[in-house]
């Protein structure tokens, strides 16, 4: 073993493999792989070896493809077999709502470049002729599924990477990470001491124990999973063709074909954890005892689904661990607070995504960038609140879940509720529905009295929708009252606070007592971040992002800050804000405070602090509804009583309380983005409609150099607004946006208008077809909706209401 390395990527599963030939290829050769026993002993060794493009996140699809298209370079280059069979792969719909589900992930598939195909129940019954008709409706072709040998994927990166420079190190545990002043590790195995400028957590099964070495909890938990194999199926199965690869999402299961039998495995509602709190260093290549019984139910529907099935006898049960993160996603990336520590973990999916988990940490490491859109797998996208307990509720639930739908109105019970804001018993009392958000649960909307708190799930509109409308109404024509607590809050003080936030951000800073809206611009100049910033106080600065980026901004924040002068915070909890908005608002505020809240005395973007009855607040001239509005910060043990002073003061001017969901959609009416749908690290400020909030006079800030030359080249994308003719459903997000017969872009947000009573949409198209209106299509649920492009917000284009 060599006393000093590059990166030392502790585990030799697919995914670590992966990375340390991803290291090599992007030019970093001093690299070593350690594993405990030998490579794929874990979880990776006993996969079914299936591979697939479809996922949800168009982001990660995208990797996954290029996962599946990497297995050809790396046979090539190792000589050694991955065993790879693309076979194509029928996802079988069950109901109505599965076809609808089938129909949306074909329409993604159209601007990802994938050759997806919906068929009949005699169509697929034509390619897989065991198919029980009576049980489905429809069902899709993807020709890029299939399996391959997880043995041979493994070594085929291995072999790639060490030829290139490599080592790996066998039967080598890692017993302790000890950190050392240069921000290098020394990485302390039962063979030797090594020092590693970077360390990568590729642990599987053990990432959480190699997280513990250095003092985190990494939110993973591994699972029980069972598949079988049947006997040989003559007159069904033919074994010299390989060609059956089938989900049954209703049934819960998936097979392929296993020489001249099927492979079965099972998702089922009765799901175990395994080793809840410690892995067992000497697991090696072990299975786990079978429990037919608990996966029984699942193999009754696969018998009645696929009657031939039935006949055959089992060759062969498998029951092993593999891990998942709470929401089915890998942990992808730095750890903050943590120099030079990188994970990559929790990739239950490894033969879809191992290539492109890999490829995105070395672009990471290497170039200071993953290179693509990896928010769905950043580690980041977990706070302090996922807990062992939390991970292990959500893992069951996203497990037993697994080929379920998820419904874009639907909200999981799965550790619920647990952080709750002073005034949860005050909105759970006005029949307030809750959604979670970082754990966190917040109004939706409000049932009116009489009217269940309850809303259904469905791809179309809901029961809600008329309540929320008439909430959106009421905001517009009065005044309307929401929680923001699940507004993130970073405060940033300091001699020096100025002083790195025109470093850090797109814009100049406001003034003492005003606000300024700013993008925040990696390197390469794209969308990391989207910020309210307040002033109050020369050195005293209040920061209003994204809840779910916090762990994400202070990451990034940290590896900026100068060692001294500037105090950063995070401290959405401390300031569990409530927001007033509609044209009665300053009526409403005028009447709680002493303070002259006229329009010559606070103007639009104004902030400073002032007491609220008996409340001392920060109060920002701003709301996300467009309308002219107030966020009101308090601190926590303030907010019960600033409630109770607004609803109380408010039943003159008819104030009526709104959710998010209302909130959301006067936002749309307003064409006002978001991060994590209209503001990703994919897209450019100018793109985006940002250019305005990016100032390229002032001081050099990050990114400012890549955002000049878009500005001057215009950028390849435009963020714009539609008007859609839809029908029962409106545009959600992913779906694709069609002009003059070809798809040319796709939605980033959608909902309906209701103070306009219009369905819209937000979506990026290329910068060439700004100057069309017409010719749009949106296609909702399989349909193409007419769509038409519009020059400015549907409500108040020239902003006049939230100036006034």
């Amino acid at each position: 073993m060599k006393s000093h390395t590059q990166v030392a990527v502790i585990g030799g599963g697919v995914v670590g493999a992966s990375v340390l030939y991803h290291l090599t290829k992007g030019g970093w050769k001093d690299v070593v792989l350690i594993e405990r026993a030998e490579l794929t002993s874990g979880s990776t060794w006993h996969a079914a070896g299936g591979m697939h493009t479809l996922n949800g996140d168009p982001n990660v699809a995208r990797l996954q493809q290029y996962t599946i298209n990497l297995y050809r370079e790396i046979e090539a280059i190792s000589g050694q077999s991955c065993g790879m069979h693309v076979t194509g792969g029928l996802n079988l719909a069950g109901t109505k709502e599965r076809l609808d589900w089938l129909k949306m992930a074909k329409a993604r598939g159209r601007y990802l470049g994938m050759n997806l195909e919906i068929l009949s129940v005699d169509e697929a019954a034509k390619m897989y002729p065991f198919i029980e008709k009576k049980h489905f409706v429809g069902a899709m072709f993807d020709p890029v599924e299939g399996h391959l040998d997880p043995w041979g994927v493994t070594n085929a990166y291995a072999k790639c990477a060490t030829m290139a420079g490599a080592e790996i190190y066998r039967f080598t545990r890692v017993v302790d990470l000890e950190p050392r002043p240069d921000g290098s590790w020394d990485v302390v195995t039962d063979k030797g001491t090594i020092v590693a400028d970077h360390v990568v957590n590729c642990g599987g099964l053990w990432a959480r124990e190699v997280g513990r070495m250095v003092g985190i909890e990494l939110p993973v938990l591994a699972m029980e999973h069972h598949y079988l194999i049947t006997e040989d199926l003559p007159g069904v199965i033919d074994p010299k063709v390989d060609k059956f690869h089938v989900i049954d999402f209703e049934g819960e299961i998936y097979m392929r074909q296993e020489r001249g039998g099927m492979l079965i495995g099972t998702y089922e509602k009765a799901c175990v954890p395994w080793s809840e709190y410690e892995t067992p260093w000497d697991f090696g290549q072990n299975l786990l005892p079978n429990d037919l019984d608990r996966i029984a139910p699942s193999l009754e529907i696969a018998f009645e689904h696929f009657p031939e099935l039935g006949k055959a006898g089992i060759r062969k049960v498998v029951n092993g661990p593999f891990t998942f993160a709470p929401d089915g996603n890998p942990l992808v990336g730095p750890i903050k607070g943590l120099r030079n520590f990188w994970v990559a973990c929790g990739v239950m999916a490894g033969f879809s995504q191992g290539g492109g988990v890999g490829l995105a940490l070395s672009n990471w490491m290497i170039d200071g960038d993953p290179g693509f859109d990896i928010w769905g797998m950043d580690v980041a996208r977990f706070g302090d609140w996922a807990t062992l307990a939390y991970t292990n509720a959500k893992v069951r639930e996203n497990y037993s879940r697994r080929f379920r739908i998820r419904f874009p109105n639907e909200e999981l019970p799965a550790a619920r509720p647990l952080r709750t804001t002073p005034i949860y018993d005050r909105l759970v009392a006005e029949n307030a529905v809750f959604g979670e958000y970082c754990s966190l649960e917040n109004p939706l909307w409000f049932a009116p009295k009489g009217v269940a708190p309850r809303e259904d799930v469905t791809f179309r509109r809901s029961n809600a929708h008329d309540h929320v409308g008439a909430e959106c109404r009421a905001v517009r024509a009065g005044v309307g009252m929401t929680e923001i607590a699940n507004y993130g809050k970073i405060e940033v003080e300091g001699p020096r606070a100025a002083e790195f936030l025109s470093y850090v951000m797109a814009n100049k800073l406001p003034p003492v007592g005003k606000l300024a809206l700013t993008p925040m611009l990696n390197e390469k100049g794209r969308l990391i971040g989207d910020f309210t910033i307040g002033r109050y106080a020369e050195d005293k600065f209040l920061l209003v992002c994204s809840y779910a980026a916090e762990t994400y901004y202070m990451r990034w924040f940290e590896r900026h800050v100068p060692p001294s002068g500037v105090h950063i915070r995070a401290a959405s909890m401390d300031y569990p804000g409530l927001s007033i908005a509609g044209p009665k608002s300053r009526e409403l505020l005028q009447a709680v405070t002493r303070e002259d809240v006229s329009n010559e005395k606070l103007p639009f973007l104004s902030f400073r602090r002032i007491d609220i009855g008996m409340i001392p607040a920060l109060v920002g001239r701003v709301t996300f509804t467009g309308d002219l509005g107030y966020e009101i910060w308090v601190r926590p043990e303030y907010q019960r009583a600033l409630y109770d002073l607004l609803l109380k003061e408010g039943e003159r001017f008819g104030l009526k309380q709104f959710g998010m969901r209302a909130l959301l959609c006067m936002r749309l009416e307003k064409s006002f983005g978001t991060w994590m749908r209209e503001y990703r690290p994919i897209y450019g400020p100018y793109e985006a409609g940002l250019g305005r909030f990016v100032d390229l006079k002032k001081n050099d800030f990050i990114g400012r150099e890549a955002a000049a030359r878009e500005k001057e080249s215009g950028g390849r994308l435009r963020l714009q607004t539609f008007a859609v003719d839809a029908l029962d459903a409106d545009a959600f997000g992913d779906e694709p946006i069609w002009h003059d017969g070809k798809v040319v872009g796709w939605v980033t947000s959608g909902g309906y208008g209701h103070s306009v009573n219009q369905s819209l949409a937000l979506g990026y198209i290329p910068k060439e077809l700004v100057l069309a209106n017409d010719g749009f299509e949106i296609e909702i649920i399989g349909e193409r909706r007419p769509a038409k492009r519009l020059d400015a917000p549907i409500f108040d284009p020239q902003g006049l209401r939230m100036r006034s």
